[in-house]
């Protein structure tokens, strides 16, 4: 990606208060990956082991860590403690969003009592409601619908055919992409136990998405039932994620792709969720914890652990998870050996009364056994000791024993 005005070594690296080695008058016009940088293109690197290709490649310009101090280059190195992080940012500088020239497209339909700001963009076929507010610099796409007294910040990114609902708030230098619906109705019934019919519970609440705020592509975000649905300030957010009424995302979360979270869950700050992760209602994540992928969370628990990673249904820590498949797979394999000592050399049962019940008491017996704790390599266990429950152990690494 590149961009016609070029930018100094030394103007990228005061943006992001990196340290130069070389030349500070490159100039350079864009990003890329170390394989496909040309002569003005910035990369970077955040691995040791990934300096020398990229000192090989076409690129001007490198970023990278402590660790390319004192290497012999002939590219300028601009040296950061976050390599990553430090291209994040000079990309804001190389390649900024596109220049739009502000105004309101004719086939637009803006009402009379909305206020918008004199420098917004307004595309094609956009509909703005009743005494909505648009704040400056703000873009909207083509085919957007701005409810009634819905509120977007300033420096706002709205791509094509977004809706906001009647009364959400966006902050400011928000990004919503296609097809993302904020604040729809909830999914909220009352039975009738008489009629066993259904009645729409209220949905008057409202919609609240704080500052730097990145929505992904057809996600979909409901308003509280009597109270807020609220995102906060940092938060994340990938295509095709639900998130139900009355639910509260902490700072700097980030969610993946297709996870779903029911109403009144609340996710506290710096909480990772990856995709396809199932968040049942009134579930509370606390702050720094991370949900692996497919995890699933049921009704009003608590998970708890910075740092820690949560995996399976129903979530619990990878540790425990992984001890729990070991033993399962350690639990077939001594069934199946069981049964192998049953069956002769022409594949036939030699008793198949006495055989199926033994099979069901060793099995019964192993379960008990390992998941009250109690070793199952005593005597006892084992009238009949085989070398293949030796060999089974060793494929229970010692971590996991």
């Amino acid at each position: 990606m590149t961009l016609v005005r070029g930018r100094s070594v030394k103007e990228v690296a005061e943006f992001v208060q990196a340290r130069v080695l070389g030349d500070e008058t490159v100039q350079l016009t864009g990003i890329a990956s170390v394989q496909s940088a040309g002569p003005s293109d910035l990369v970077f690197v955040d691995d040791e082991k990934h300096l020398c290709p990229a000192l090989e490649s076409r690129a001007g310009a490198i970023i990278a860590g402590d660790f390319a101090t004192g290497k012999p280059s002939s590219k300028p190195l601009l040296l950061a403690s976050q390599p990553r992080l430090a291209f994040a940012c000079a990309a804001q500088v190389l390649c900024p969003r596109a220049e739009q020239k502000p105004g309101i497209h004719p086939s637009a339909i803006v009402h009379p009592s909305a206020r918008t700001a004199s420098n917004v963009t307004i595309g094609e076929r956009v509909v703005i409601g009743e005494g909505a507010t648009i704040g400056e610099s703000t873009r909207i796409g083509a085919g957007s619908v701005i409810g009634a007294k819905a509120i977007i910040g300033r420096n706002c990114d709205l791509y094509p055919n977004v809706t906001i609902y009647p009364g959400a708030r966006l902050g400011d230098r928000v990004i919503v992409h296609s097809g993302a619906v904020l604040g729809s109705d909830g999914f909220g019934y009352v039975r009738d136990q008489a009629t066993g019919r259904y009645e729409k519970f209220p949905q008057v609440g409202r919609l609240e998405i704080e500052d730097d705020v990145e929505i992904g592509a057809n996600t979909t975000i409901d308003r509280g039932a009597l109270d807020a649905t609220r995102i906060a300030r940092g938060a994340k957010i990938d295509n095709l994620v639900h998130i139900g009424h009355n639910c509260q995302v902490g700072e700097d979360v980030v969610i993946a792709a297709q996870t779903g979270l029911s109403g009144s869950a609340v996710l506290e700050n710096g909480v990772v969720v990856a995709g396809q992760v199932g968040i049942a209602d009134h579930v509370r994540i606390e702050a720094g914890a991370i949900l692996g992928a497919q995890c699933g969370v049921p009704s009003q628990k608590v998970i708890r652990g910075k740092g820690v990673v949560f995996w399976g249904t129903p979530a619990r820590p990878i540790r425990q998870y992984l001890k729990e498949l070991a033993v399962l797979a350690v639990g077939c394999l001594y069934v199946a050996g069981s049964l192998a000592r049953e069956i002769d050399h022409h594949g036939n049962c030699r008793n198949r009364r006495t055989f199926t019940q033994r099979r069901q008491n060793q099995r019964s017996r192993w379960f008990d056994r390992s998941f009250a704790g109690i070793p199952l390599d005593r005597p006892e266990d084992h009238p009949i000791r085989p070398r293949s429950v030796l060999a089974q152990r060793r494929i229970l690494p010692l971590r996991y024993r």
